[in-house]
């Protein structure tokens, strides 16, 4: 192998280095047996960030509105409240908040149906604990997806 492979493998990263070996990475949400792209394919994360951008913004209007009485930071403790009620509600029952309805998108189980109430209780709760949310897998999903068994799809 020549140094400048070498050096131009680590400077690619570890993926680059994997692919010039023959690995074959495919699309996202291809092992879910995903379309690459339009209705059904695995959601963009710019997408995904505006509609729980939407959603909270949302929800701190609520807080404040009805509980937090003129206290901005109860608002916030409020509003983490609102939102794991809203993320219980919508997704467990029509599979989509009012963020995620406004910029096109959906959550579906990996087999493509609706999940289960249980299933959006599960995974509203790691989603509010912020973490499970920005641990991703290959297909971009987040931990709270994955334990969910949920996929964020277009509409």
């Amino acid at each position: 192998m020549d140094n400048r492979q070498a050096i131009g493998s680590w400077l690619s990263g570890p993926r680059q280095a994997a692919e010039d070996m023959g690995a074959d990475f495919g699309y996202r949400g291809e092992q879910l047996g995903l379309p690459e792209s339009g209705p059904g394919a695995i959601a963009p994360v710019g997408r995904r960030l505006g509609a729980i951008a939407v959603d909270w913004g949302l929800c701190m209007l609520i807080a404040y509105g009805l509980f937090a009485q003129g206290d901005s930071q109860a608002a916030g403790n409020w509003a983490l409240g609102v939102f794991l009620v809203l993320q219980v509600l919508t997704v467990g029952t029509i599979g989509s908040t009012p963020g995620k309805r406004l910029f096109g998108l959906r959550v579906v189980g990996e087999d493509g149906g609706r999940i289960s109430f249980v299933r959006a209780i599960v995974r509203s709760v790691l989603l509010c604990l912020a973490i499970p949310a920005l641990i991703w897998d290959r297909d971009g999903r987040g931990l709270h997806d994955r334990i969910g068994r949920a996929v964020q799809v277009r509409i």
